[in-house]
């Protein structure tokens, strides 16, 4: 007798973390036939560049240009929870986690037909001409206020 194949296993959600996505900048994303792999999914490399479009896309939507924030990404976390394929509705939903003196940290989550599928955390450290960091400016803190993470922890419900 032949064991039946199990069904594959559910998204986790315990790897995106329950934030207040609700408040987050949403970016679209447009998935091209060269962002596919011969796995027929979205190459991992391409995360990657969305989240470039995706910061780029929020600090225009807040007013940060030009002087306000002239950084480098210093690091980037993915974590992969569910493939996306050609032929989604994909978008990207930033949330500036930390400002600190001269860095800033965003949270992003993946999002494809409605189901989350990645999450991935950046952080940009402001710098001078000669890449040396340097303090984010007051304004900054002001811009992105409105996109501060927050715990996002439902209300309890009485039976």
């Amino acid at each position: 007798m032949t064991a039946s194949p199990s069904p594959a296993p559910a998204p986790s959600a315990s790897r995106i973390p329950a934030l207040n996505w609700h408040a987050a900048h949403r970016t679209s994303i447009q998935l091209r036939f060269a962002d596919v792999d011969a796995m027929g999914h979205v190459n991992n490399a391409r995360y990657a560049e969305f989240l470039e479009v995706a910061r780029m896309d929020m600090s225009a939507a807040t007013g940060i240009q030009g002087d306000d924030d002239h950084s480098m990404l210093a690091r980037l976390e993915l974590d992969y929870v569910h493939e996306i394929r050609l032929g989604q509705t994909v978008f990207i939903e930033s949330l500036v986690e930390r400002v600190g003196r001269t860095s800033w940290t965003v949270a992003a989550r993946f999002v494809a037909d409605n189901v989350p599928c990645a999450f991935a955390r950046s952080v940009q450290v402001r710098v001078n001409a000669d890449h040396i960091p340097e303090p984010l400016p007051e304004r900054f803190h002001d811009l992105v206020r409105p996109l501060l993470a927050r715990l996002d922890v439902p209300l309890e419900t009485n039976p």
